[in-house]
């Protein structure tokens, strides 16, 4: 099992593993967009982050999601596959591996992408949900594979997501005012 690392105070950092998802990019026919922006936008909100790890379709999404959880990320953030192309296969791939689904957050991406004027949010398959193997918990997130989608839906996890990972962890809500 790996070790969680910490800041010089002694706590805890925050981990995200990204996973580019296209069976174009992944063969080199053109570029990954999506992942890199995603990378950077965790990093922003203070997650050591790895990849993006460049995956086709299908069972290597399995793998990436497998290694990230072995490797001990508190989040893996995939962008891409979650249309309705005969080749997306992500959501059926994430929905294997976890343990149980976190709708509202998948609920809230497809909202939020639909109140920006982007009617086409609503197809998205993508799912949330947390992974779960030898005592380790992992946060998965699919978000689409554009750079708007990843930036539309960092706009609405960053908000939610040290939340969602301290209470994998175990922690408890903030206390209330009043």
């Amino acid at each position: 099992m790996s070790v969680a690392p910490t800041s010089p105070e002694g706590e805890r950092i925050r981990t995200a593993a990204v996973i580019t998802v296209s069976n174009r990019a992944s063969a080199g026919v053109y570029p990954d967009r999506s992942g890199p922006v995603l990378a950077e936008m965790l990093r922003e909100s203070g997650y050591r982050t790895v990849g993006p790890w460049v995956v086709p379709d299908g069972p290597p999404v399995a793998d990436a999601l497998r290694r990230a959880l072995h490797e001990g990320y508190d989040a893996a953030i995939t962008t891409g596959g979650t249309g309705l192309n005969p080749h997306d296969e992500t959501p059926e791939v994430t929905r294997a591996m976890l343990r149980y689904e976190v709708p509202g957050i998948a609920e809230a991406l497809r909202a939020a992408g639909r109140e920006k004027g982007v009617p086409t949010a609503v197809l998205s398959r993508g799912l949330a949900g947390v992974a779960e193997s030898e005592g380790r918990r992992m946060l998965v997130v699919n978000l689409p594979g554009s750079s708007g989608g990843v930036r539309d839906g960092m706009a609405v996890l960053g908000p939610i997501l040290a939340h969602a990972v301290d209470q994998m962890r175990g922690g408890d809500h903030p206390a209330s005012p009043g």
